[in-house]
């Protein structure tokens, strides 16, 4: 995995591959960012991480895959809001305590079969704590599997002694 560019606030920065996939395992929702055309394309996602990739599941069609098939460079973002904690009237001591993590890589549409099963096991495992779940044919016919190979991975902690 390369570096990521310098975080401005280093102290804040998370360096720790091990913290940065906790932060990732405890995240509920992924939000993928995509290019469409020249715009950029955000959506949340439910998701798995498997060591430095990420599993992602979508429809057969729509515009998020279009966007994944023409373009698969992708951005991740996961947070994990820990408190909004309040001060006096003054706006200046109000702040957020927070984790989180962005990663950049490059999508797959799965087509092999076995490693669809893994990635759809790997999804339905991080939410119901199951990982031997039976899928219909219908439910595969109809369901597209995404892996995410990420290049890159930072997190940020604020405040960085939370």
């Amino acid at each position: 995995m390369t570096a990521a560019a310098k975080m401005r606030r280093a102290d804040k920065e998370i360096t720790d591959p091990d913290e940065l996939h906790r932060i990732l395992d405890e995240a509920l929702v992924l939000h993928l960012g995509v290019v469409d055309g020249d715009l950029p394309y955000v959506v949340p996602l439910n998701f798995a991480r498997d060591g430095d990739k990420l599993w992602l599941h979508c429809a057969a069609e729509g515009r998020k895959l279009r966007c994944l098939r023409e373009r698969p460079g992708v951005c991740v973002e996961v947070e994990r809001l820990i408190e909004v904690t309040s001060g006096a009237a003054a706006c200046g001591n109000w702040t957020s305590h927070y984790e989180s993590v962005i990663g950049c890589g490059a999508a797959t549409v799965v087509t092999d079969e076995k490693l669809r099963l893994q990635g759809m096991q790997a999804i339905m495992g991080k939410y119901s704590g199951r990982r031997d779940w039976q899928f219909s044919p219908e439910t595969l016919a109809k369901t597209v599997v995404v892996r995410v190979e990420l290049d890159s991975l930072t997190g940020k902690r604020s405040p960085a002694s939370a």
